[in-house]
C-alpha cells in the first residue's frame, strides 16, 4: 500500500495512459473507488418522455426506479438520473424537474448502495437531490450558474463539470467552431474547475467531462476523443459519456438503436486514454467491457483462470 491507503501502480502497456490524479481514492457516497485501478460504469436513467436514447422508456415513476434497480444489480456503479435532457427545447419548470427526479434518487438511496447522481444544471434540484440521497450533480452545462459551486461545496458531494459552451437548453447562434477543440475544452473545464475550488469545493470532490457531443460535431468530438490525455493531464478523473451519441452514429452510419458495438469502442479506447468512468445506457455489456480493460492490464485477478492448467 502507498502512504494514502492506495494500491500500489502496476506497470502499464504502452499506449495506455494511467493518470496522475490528486485523489485517486475517494468515496463517493456509500462507495469507495480508486481510480488507479477502477473504471467505473455510470449507468443512465432518464425521466424524460424525449430522451433521444430510450424514448421515454423509463419516464413513468415505477419504470425509472426499477431500471435504476436493476442497473445496480447488473453491476453499474454509479447510478445518473436525470429530469431534462441537454438538447434544446422549451424550459421544464424547476418544480416539474423536482418530481421528476428527487422521488428516483430517494427510493433507489433506500434500495441500493450504488452512488447515485443527478444530471441537472438548477442548484435547487441539486440540492433536494443531495438531501433524497444524490452524492453527485452531474451538470453538463459546467456550472454555468455560479450558484450550483456554493450547493455542492456546502454539502459532501461530488461535482461533475462537463464542457459545453451553449446557454443551457439554448441552441447556439451557428455550428459549433473551434481553432482547437481540445486546447479550448481543456481551458474551460480550468477555469470552470477554478470557479468551484473558489466556493470551496475541494480538489477530491471533483470530476471533468469534455463534453462529447455537448455542441461540437462528430469531427470535434473524434479529435477530443483522440486528445484525451490532455483533458486527463488536468489531474481529475475524466468522465465520458460516449454511449449511443451521434458521433458514434455517424462515424459508422448506425442508427439510434444499432450503436452499441460503437459506444463499447469508444468507452474501452477512452479508458485506454485515461478515462476513469464511463457513462453508458446499456449496463450489462458495459461493465463487461470495462472488468476487461481491468483485467487486461493487470488491476484484477480472472474469475477463474483454468484454460491450459
Amino acid at each position: 500500500m502507498t502512504t494514502d491507503g492506495a494500491a500500489p501502480r502496476l506497470p502499464t502497456a504502452p499506449g495506455w495512459v494511467v493518470p496522475d490524479l490528486r485523489d485517486p481514492v475517494r468515496t463517493i457516497g456509500r462507495r469507495t473507488f480508486d481510480f488507479d485501478r477502477r473504471i467505473v460504469v455510470m449507468a443512465i436513467v432518464n425521466r424524460t418522455p424525449d430522451s433521444f436514447h430510450d424514448r421515454g422508456a423509463t419516464f413513468e415513476l415505477d419504470r425509472a426506479v426499477e431500471a435504476a434497480v436493476r442497473a445496480a444489480e447488473q453491476g453499474a456503479d454509479w447510478v445518473d438520473i436525470g429530469g431534462v435532457k441537454f438538447a434544446p427545447g422549451p424550459e421544464l419548470p424547476a418544480a416539474e424537474e423536482l418530481d421528476r427526479v428527487v422521488p428516483v434518487v430517494r427510493q433507489l438511496a433506500q434500495e441500493s448502495d450504488v452512488t447515485i447522481s443527478v444530471d441537472t444544471f438548477r442548484p435547487e434540484v441539486a440540492a433536494a437531490a443531495i438531501e433524497a440521497g444524490a452524492s453527485v450533480v452531474n451538470d453538463t452545462t459546467g456550472l454555468y450558474d455560479p450558484r450550483m459551486a456554493a450547493v455542492v461545496a456546502d454539502s459532501e458531494a461530488t461535482i461533475v463539470v462537463t464542457h459545453s459552451i451553449a446557454e443551457p437548453r439554448r441552441e447556439l447562434p451557428a455550428p459549433p467552431q473551434y481553432a482547437d477543440v481540445t486546447t479550448e475544452v481543456v481551458d474551460f473545464l480550468r477555469e470552470r474547475v477554478d470557479r468551484a475550488l473558489a466556493a470551496g469545493v475541494p480538489e477530491s470532490r471533483i470530476v471533468v467531462d469534455p463534453g462529447h457531443d455537448l455542441n461540437k460535431n462528430t469531427v470535434h468530438t473524434l479529435e477530443l476523443t483522440r486528445r484525451l490525455p490532455e483533458v486527463v493531464a488536468l489531474g481529475y478523473p475524466v468522465l465520458a459519456a460516449v454511449s449511443n451519441k451521434d458521433f458514434v452514429g455517424e462515424s459508422l452510419g448506425r442508427p439510434r438503436g444499432a450503436r452499441l458495438a460503437g459506444s463499447l469502442a469508444a468507452a474501452t479506447v477512452s479508458a485506454m486514454l485515461g478515462a476513469r468512468i464511463v457513462r453508458m445506457h446499456d449496463v450489462a455489456p458495459s461493465v463487461d467491457a470495462m472488468r476487461m480493460v481491468e483485467a487486461t492490464l493487470g488491476w484484477r485477478e480472472p474469475v477463474e483462470a483454468r484454460h491450459n492448467t
